[in-house]
């Protein structure tokens, strides 16, 4: 069964319908990822959107839900070259396709992801709507001012629940978590607590925590404004890492400024530079917005910087038991090669503990 992919620039790509058969619209963007599709369907952070993977065959290796990285699929839709329908892995458990199916997910192959992703690198991330049939005027005029909102109530827990015990006591702050930070943590020896993402910052403090984790999650973070005002509350009360969106909406706590990158980062293979090591890492991430650098307090220190386009990619505040990174050292999908950071927050951790 056909089904047609629109951009709000009036282009279409006509491909192979398969999953759910249903019109969706979200924000069209690209992953770079040539492996992890699993990893890239159920992070939450793509919330909203229609995914593209630009390596040419997906689905080779089936699914296993044992390395999910939150409960089901978070994106809008999936978009490929060539889908795989005969996966072969020792760890399959379904198809692809079977999959999508049962999650009601679109799934759209067989159109030319190469023109696509060019598309997208010229003019920047687009709206985009996919039919069973070709949109009508309506359908594209709606799509044109698609948004999710607050998208960060869509992907955060229901209520806060203890994740695992250990010798150190951390709080996560939920704004759309992986899986593979708190599988991180736990295996540093930290008992984990998390917590929804507008949770009152005081119930936070109350608890006694060692440290605060605040995880990745979707959208502008610009408009998560209550919890920027939570975070002013929490931040120099206790040692805090910052993922992701954990670390776009500390600078914007700390009266720093963020914008919306043309076409985002999204892959595992971005070379990413630690300044104070003078060592590049590659790096998984996924992010379509980034911190301004004009815009930093004087206590905040740019520790890593994205090599492609010198983008912020960590910031070290002077003053405050306090890191942010914008990459994804957890990986899931991608290197690992920044797990480090995890052994520097349980250093900081350990550090305020002995003061």
């Amino acid at each position: 069964m056909m089904a047609y992919l629109t951009l709000e620039d009036g282009t279409i790509f006509k491909g192979e319908s398969f999953g759910a058969k249903i019109d969706i619209m979200g924000e069209v963007v690209f992953n770079t990822g040539m492996t992890g599709y699993q990893e890239v369907l159920t992070d939450p952070s793509y919330c909203g959107q229609i995914v593209t993977m630009t390596y040419p065959m997906i689905g080779n290796y089936g699914i296993d839900e044992a390395i999910s990285e939150s409960s089901g699929p978070q994106v809008r839709a999936f978009v490929m070259r060539e889908l795989c329908k005969e996966p072969s892995n020792w760890n399959c458990r379904e198809t692809l396709q079977e999959y999508l199916e049962r999650y009601n997910i679109v799934g759209l192959a067989g159109i030319d992801t190469r023109e696509l992703t060019r598309k997208l690198r010229d003019k920047g991330t687009m709206h985009g709507i996919i039919t069973q049939v070709p949109p009508s005027v309506h359908q594209i005029e709606e799509m044109k001012v698609f948004e999710v909102e607050r998208p960060v109530d869509k992907t955060t827990c229901a209520k806060k629940y203890q994740y695992c015990v250990g010798e150190r006591k951390v709080a996560v702050l939920d704004f759309g978590l992986k899986r593979n930070i708190l599988r991180s943590l736990e295996k540093r020896g930290c008992g984990l607590t998390v917590f929804p993402a507008r949770t009152d910052p005081q119930e936070i403090l109350e608890g006694n925590f060692d440290g605060l984790m605040l995880t990745n999650g979707p959208g502008d973070p610009k408009v998560n404004t209550e919890i920027i005002e939570n975070l002013k509350q929490l931040i120099g009360k206790l040692p805090i890492f910052g993922i992701c969106l954990g670390h776009q909406l500390v600078a914007l706590a700390m009266g720093a400024d963020t914008e919306k990158l043309k076409y985002g980062h999204r892959g595992a293979n971005h070379p990413v530079k630690d300044m104070q090591k003078n060592k590049v890492y590659i790096t998984s991430q996924n992010h379509g917005y980034t911190i301004m650098s004009r815009s930093l307090p004087a206590c905040a220190v740019v520790s890593h910087k994205n090599w492609n386009d010198q983008t912020i990619e960590g910031v070290k505040y002077i003053g405050y038991p306090m890191f942010t990174v914008q990459f994804h050292p957890e990986a899931a999908p991608g290197p690992e090669d920044t797990a480090y950071l995890f052994d520097e927050f349980i250093e900081l951790i350990d550090r305020k503990r002995r003061s």
